[in-house]
């Protein structure tokens, strides 16, 4: 039993005991009243929570870190009993989820509703819910409550970096050099027209030179002119570094700015889920071609393609994407870098304290490829690693050419990808 429970039934037994013992008519009326209060509650109770409707309305379901989103909450008594209180929980995964409120009187037939602002601080895949609505008497004796389950759902992406001139040593990565070869299958690259031949598909025929030439004409197409971007997103267990910390503390007036920029979770994971992102929507919007290859749980991989809509899938990927993966930077590699073409850019992000990265790398280079080393340091995530390992592996790139940056923990990634990598001796934008 509550304490309130506690205190009727110990009433009706004082009261009850008193009559009994003076035999005086006002102990046993105290002693029905106190019976009637309980019976009362109990039915009140019952029907508490009869009749209840309650619908969650997104504006969108899919957003970035740093945005608001919004949602709207309705509850509806479609029974002919006010409801004297209604506490409402949201239980959603979201952090910083604003969802829950305390409803005061709502009338049969009344519908209330409210508008809930939340500021996304993690990625990931949410529902929206479940919602638990708890009710009960009017003099809180039983507590009843009813569970609405999540029918919406929530992609948050990761944050994205406004990235300027990313590097492109000349003479060193092959992106750009054309390969004008016509090819049966179907590409962006649109070569010319030529007549139609028996066997042609229907959706190739280009009408407006059919009707200017009085005949079938159809589209030919050639290769991508450029070389493909390849992501390669380090996701192993064994190698992830610092604490990820979502909580901020948000001033009430910062509700009311669509975006902000939060600080990069302290962990090194995060960190190379931002840079990917970044790097993705960098070159996408230049129009390349950009794939992505990562294994955490399972193993996730996107042909290389262009478009906002590649920027979609692969965002949407970074989103559940989770370091829980158990295959090593250089296995991963070698397993996909073999099917990429030939001379395609592969950038290769990791925080292994270990050799993987200039191994990876080494091999891509062995294949005909041009690989770009991201290394996020985790000396800077945690302490009390050995600081002539990290020399060792910052050595290890260099000995070998490659090209590469040392991001740290708090470093601005604007500046830190837009600014020079380093070989031996000679700097490259």
């Amino acid at each position: 039993m509550n304490t309130p429970q506690k205190i009727v039934v110990g009433l009706f037994l004082i009261c009850l005991l008193g009559g009994l013992i003076s035999g005086a008519t006002f102990y046993y009326r105290l002693a029905y009243l106190w019976g009637a209060v309980w019976i009362f509650a109990w039915l009140y109770s019952l029907f508490a929570l009869r009749g209840l409707r309650l619908s969650r309305v997104a504006r969108f379901h899919r957003a970035q870190v740093g945005q608001i989103f919004e949602e709207r909450i309705e509850v509806t008594n479609h029974s002919r009993v006010t409801k004297l209180w209604l506490a409402i929980h949201d239980e959603s995964a979201l952090p910083e989820a604003q969802g829950s409120r305390v409803i005061s009187y709502l009338k049969p037939k009344e519908t209330r509703s409210y508008f809930v602002r939340t500021r996304l601080v993690k990625r990931g895949f949410y529902s929206l819910g479940p919602t638990r609505i708890v009710a009960g008497d009017p003099f809180g004796l039983f507590m009843v409550d009813k569970v609405f389950p999540a029918k919406e759902h929530l992609l948050v992406y990761p944050m994205t970096m406004e990235i300027k001139d990313f590097p492109n040593p000349a003479g060193w990565i092959s992106g750009g050099e054309a390969m004008r070869r016509k090819t049966h299958q179907i590409t962006p690259n649109a070569a010319g027209v030529r007549e139609y031949m028996s066997g042609d598909p229907l959706n190739r025929i280009h009408w407006l030179s059919t009707a200017r030439r009085g005949r079938l004409m159809v589209k030919e197409f050639e290769l991508d002119p450029l070389s493909e971007v390849w992501i390669f997103l380090d996701a192993d267990k064994n190698f992830q570094y610092g604490k990820v910390d979502y909580q901020y503390d948000f001033q009430p007036r910062e509700l009311w700015r669509p975006v902000v920029k939060l600080p990069l979770p302290g962990a090194t994971f995060e960190y190379q889920i931002v840079i990917a992102a970044s790097l993705a929507r960098h070159f996408l919007r230049k129009g390349r071609a950009v794939g992505l290859a990562a294994k955490g749980r399972n193993f996730h991989v996107s042909v290389a393609e262009r478009g906002f809509r590649q920027l979609g899938k692969l965002l949407e990927m970074f989103a559940i994407l989770e370091p829980e993966g158990d295959l090593p930077l250089p296995v991963l590699v070698e397993s996909q870098g073999r099917l990429l073409p030939r001379g395609s850019t592969t950038i290769l992000i990791s925080s292994a304290y270990e050799l993987n990265l200039s191994r990876a790398a080494s091999f891509l280079s062995a294949i005909g490829h041009r690989p770009i080393a991201i290394w996020v340091d985790p000396t800077t995530f945690e302490a009390g690693l050995d600081e002539e390992k990290r020399l060792k592996i910052i050595a290890s790139l260099s000995s070998q050419g490659i090209p590469h940056v040392v991001v740290r923990r708090g470093d601005d990634l604007v500046q830190t990808l837009s600014g020079s990598f380093y070989l031996p001796g000679l700097e490259l934008r």
